[in-house]
């Protein structure tokens, strides 16, 4: 194999390895719980404390340690949550737990009209 070095992720920063843990949480967030899924979210946690934490201090941006901080905070509290038998009603945004009904919804209305175009976003007089 000669591409084993292109078989991996490989962040160049600590925000990139970071998006990249929070959209791997956001996958497995709601799966039944496993010994298989308790062990990949504790391996995770610690890649997190240890390597990307030490990225974000030599990277010195005091909002990254922040953010690794918060990251580390939320996948732990998903952890406990889950480990008591609750659903976990949420997701990870920026680094940080968002309840579901948080989340901004925008309302979408298509207006048609009679030119060549299909849809127009709104009436301009």
């Amino acid at each position: 194999m000669a591409n084993d070095t292109n078989r991996y992720y490989q962040p160049q920063n600590s925000k990139e390895a970071m998006r990249y843990i929070e959209k791997l949480f956001n996958s497995y967030k709601d799966a039944p719980l496993t010994d298989d899924l308790l062990t990949y979210h504790v391996k995770l946690v610690n890649q997190v404390q240890t390597d990307i934490m030490q990225t974000a201090k030599a990277e010195n941006i005091p909002a990254r340690l922040t953010a690794v901080t918060d990251l580390i905070q939320t996948m732990q509290q998903w952890q406990r949550i889950r480990l008591s038998g609750k659903p976990y009603n949420g997701r990870m945004h920026h680094f940080q737990y968002e309840p579901i009904n948080q989340q901004q919804k925008f309302k979408h209305r298509v207006i048609k009209s009679n030119n060549h175009s299909s849809h127009r976003s709104s009436r301009h007089g």
